[in-house]
């Protein structure tokens, strides 16, 4: 038997009302956290590290897509600087900034983030949780 996943979430999917933009965008910011394409169907495309993880499709009712106000969706990224590349990748491929990388003492001494807003409006982070500074004042 296999060892049991840690990570809490199977998969996270947004939609996009322009795949192609959205898939561009994310081709473009999800390798700098280690991410690649790993399934990609007609409207569907997952990225990954190791399964797909995350997905950008166009919604299966037809519907336009819409974000959700008060989501987000936060990556983990190995390091400060995967931050500030995921931050400035995204701002090169169409993203717009909700916050710049930084510290975010306000969710803990470890807490190191970065905030955009994807094509679609969806808002997306890259953290990082240095343990080191964990439990710091």
């Amino acid at each position: 038997m296999s060892e049991p996943n840690p990570s809490l979430l199977s998969h996270i999917s947004v939609g996009s009302n322009d795949f192609e933009r959205a898939t561009a965008f994310y081709d473009a910011v999800m390798p700098t956290l280690g991410a690649r394409r790993i399934e990609a169907f007609p409207g569907a495309v997952a990225y990954g590290k190791a399964f797909p993880e995350f997905w950008v499709q166009t919604p299966l009712d037809g519907a336009r897509a819409s974000i959700g106000n008060g989501t987000h969706f936060g990556f983990i990224a190995e390091s400060p600087q995967a931050v500030d590349a995921f931050h400035a990748a995204a701002l090169a491929a169409g993203g717009s900034d909700e916050g710049a990388p930084g510290p975010r003492p306000q969710y803990g001494a470890a807490y190191y983030g970065g905030y955009v807003r994807d094509p679609d409006g969806h808002k997306i982070e890259a953290a990082f949780w240095d343990e080191a500074l964990a439990g710091a004042t």
